[in-house]
């Protein structure tokens, strides 16, 4: 018969490692933080340092003066006073803030400002042609497709590029298609229609 072990032995084994474990833990970011704390803080103010930016919206190039943090979302409604964006959750997860850019559909509030240079960005307010309104945005009023219209932008937006992108085939295709733009009223069925109403002058040209 083997025997018997030794209860007292290897819990304090255990204790003992666990202990001199947790030590070197908590002592190594310690030290590693104090020895790279130049190299983190001049990583952070450069983060907050001023970047000229020059963006193209709805055709034009409007420069401004921005840190590396910030959104396309934040530069249109803080910066270029474009407020027809708006900012919903601000974790992407809603399409308030949808924008096309070079014509595909972007969350605003999840994209950078700088990343955004070189490229064609287009909000609600560059839709409209003069005082004929986009037939998107036609479409919209005609179908009642919003009530607080809080998300209508958004939901504007990504359904002129749902159209373009060949997802206006059918009512589940939209439904499919248009799932990231949310309305807390509930207009999904009237959002639907003025999609079907709109998509063939849009694909007319």
């Amino acid at each position: 018969m083997s025997e018997p072990s030794n209860p007292g032995k290897s819990a304090l084994d255990r204790r003992s490692f666990i202990a001199a474990a947790a030590g070197s833990a908590v002592a190594a970011p310690l030290s590693a933080r104090a020895a790279g704390s130049d190299a983190n803080t001049s990583v952070v103010s450069d983060a907050t340092l001023a970047l000229d930016v020059i963006l193209r919206v709805n055709g034009r190039d409007r420069q401004l003066s921005c840190d590396a943090r910030t959104t396309v979302l934040d530069a249109l409604r803080e910066r270029l006073a474009l407020t027809g964006t708006k900012k919903g959750c601000d974790h992407g997860q809603c399409g308030a803030c949808t924008v096309l850019l070079d014509g595909r559909r972007v969350l605003s509030c999840l994209t950078l400002a700088v990343a955004a240079q070189g490229h064609d960005i287009t909000t609600i307010e560059g839709l409209a042609n003069g005082d004929r309104l986009h037939p998107m945005q036609q479409a919209f009023i005609d179908q009642d497709a919003f009530q607080c219209g809080y998300c209508t932008p958004g939901q504007i937006m990504s359904a002129v590029a749902c159209v373009m992108e060949g997802h206006a085939q059918s009512d589940a295709d939209i439904r499919e298609y248009m799932s990231g733009n949310i309305c807390r009223c509930a207009a999904y069925p009237n959002i639907v229609a003025a999609i079907k109403q709109a998509a063939p002058q849009i694909l007319k040209g």
